[in-house]
């Protein structure tokens, strides 16, 4: 029997949709899932696929592929993970790769990386975004590992990838967890863009008193400007989708508990070990703890007051400035997440190319957007540029827009309505922008309770004086 191209366990939504794209894209897939009968559903479900084998046994799918064997684990971040890998060792020769094509934490997976590779096997780590539609017509893939493990995998990656322009959305990112970590970042930022996106739908319903309907065709309109992205269109396809069951809006009948996998978190938790700020991410996480306490909320508005929304009428020029304060609070957001990007670089030798990944992340990923390809040529023609904030494209943009990012923020705290992504973002701003801080005075405190010491103003910022208060 002809041996298959590659090995693909784990057929929850994702990995079956990989298998099918893999297969469509001219290679031949084996696949196993621990329920089998999972498997047999897959294969009775999507038979036309001729060159995907199911195998009830993890030791036939090894034997059933090419040497080297590559296989892709599509399977729950975690121990199951590592499940996998030590009973797919018991059947493995040196030189064999396997991909780990899960949300696991990079540092699993350079843990991974290190063990699997004193043993004489290749692990790669390798984020894949875009969901399920994703996996199945083209995702934005970012593999992290060593470059003969990439080599190996090229092929295949590269095909079964989106393509921009006639760019493969697919390159290699870095050694051991750099692929994990970066799409840990996409995710981070795909938290803060849905934050502000659903605080912006949450300014103009209240304020303006609109319906999903014409919410809808707001965002249809912003589809067709500068926040063209899969966020922005994916919202106006939500706002317009009715329920059949009770025939209103689908978004009225959604209760406002967001849920999270974790790569928020982790985003954050990295942000905090590597001292990088990155306050629109960390607040949308936080947003989403306290979307999750909605029976504390519910007592709470029966207890504490607020002020009353202040009311624009129809004529007001408030779809435009929150139009241009997402906008700009938006790429404030991709701007802290490549500032991570950069530092954590550095810090694990990993020489990432951030022009590259801006170009991949323009197709195929939950955060493409079109803003991304200047994104991608400013690092290319300044790969170190501290901060995305700091190129005269996005000074210039922030110069023209500022104001109504400002006038966003006062009328939604003037009027109580809770907008954490866009204030933090724009605190970052002017905090980044800020020749002196406050800050002075909190080292001041320290050094009174505490003697910790502080820097002078008028002497080198690297010596630490002493002041008995």
């Amino acid at each position: 029997m002809e041996k298959s191209d590659i090995g693909l366990i784990g057929l929850a939504v994702m990995g079956q949709n990989l298998a099918l794209n893999i297969e469509r894209n001219g290679f031949s897939v084996g696949v196993f899932n621990r329920t089998v009968e999972t498997k047999d559903e897959f294969l009775d479900l999507f038979g036309d696929y001729k060159n995907i084998k199911g195998y009830d046994r993890l030791v036939d799918l090894v034997e059933s592929l090419k040497k080297p064997r590559k296989i892709i684990l599509m399977v729950k971040a975690g121990n199951p993970v590592d499940q996998i890998i030590g009973e797919l060792e018991k059947y493995l020769d040196p030189d064999d790769l396997i991909i780990d094509g899960g949300n696991s934490n990079f540092k699993d997976t350079q843990r991974r990386y290190s063990n699997l590779k004193d043993k004489g096997y290749h692990f790669m780590g390798v984020g894949i975004s875009g969901g399920e539609e994703g996996a199945l017509n083209g995702p934005s893939i970012m593999p992290g590992g060593s470059k003969i493990a990439w080599e190996k995998i090229k092929p295949i990656l590269l095909t079964i990838a989106a393509t921009v322009n006639g760019d493969r959305c697919c390159t290699y990112i870095g050694s051991d967890g750099a692929g994990h970590f970066v799409k840990m970042v996409h995710n981070g930022i795909e938290y803060a863009v849905m934050q502000l996106i659903a605080e912006a739908y949450s300014i103009l319903k209240n304020l303006l008193r609109l319906g999903s309907n014409e919410l809808s065709k707001i965002f249809e309109e912003w589809q067709a400007g500068d926040l063209n992205s899969y966020l922005i269109q994916i919202t106006e396809k939500i706002l317009s989708s009715i329920d059949p069951e009770t025939g209103k809006p689908i978004i009225d009948i959604i209760a406002d508990n967001a849920s999270q996998k974790g790569t928020g978190k982790w985003t954050v938790e990295n942000a905090l070990e590597l001292g990088v700020p990155i306050p629109s991410i960390s607040e949308a996480v936080f947003a989403r703890y306290l979307s999750g306490i909605k029976t504390e909320r519910v007592h709470a508005s029966h207890l504490l007051s607020g002020p009353e929304w202040q009311v624009e009428n129809e004529n007001s020029p408030l779809v435009k400035i929150v139009e241009r304060g997402l906008f700009v609070a938006t790429l404030c957001a991709y701007s802290q997440g490549f500032s991570l990007l950069r530092i954590a670089s550095t810090q694990y030798n990993w020489e990432l190319n951030l022009g590259k990944i801006a170009a991949i992340w323009r197709g195929g990923c939950i955060i493409r957007a079109q803003f991304l390809d200047r994104i991608k040529t400013i690092y290319e023609e300044k790969p170190d540029l501290p901060n995305l904030l700091l190129d005269p494209y996005f000074i210039k943009t922030l110069e023209e827009n500022q104001k109504a990012w400002r006038e966003v923020v006062t009328l939604a705290v003037i009027s109580g309505i809770p907008i954490p992504g866009f204030s933090s973002t724009l605190a970052y701003f002017d905090g980044y922008r800020s020749r002196n801080l406050s800050t002075n005075l909190i080292q001041a405190q320290r050094e009174f309770f505490g003697a910790h010491g502080f820097s002078r103003v008028d002497k080198e910022l690297d010596k630490q004086y002493h002041h008995h208060f």
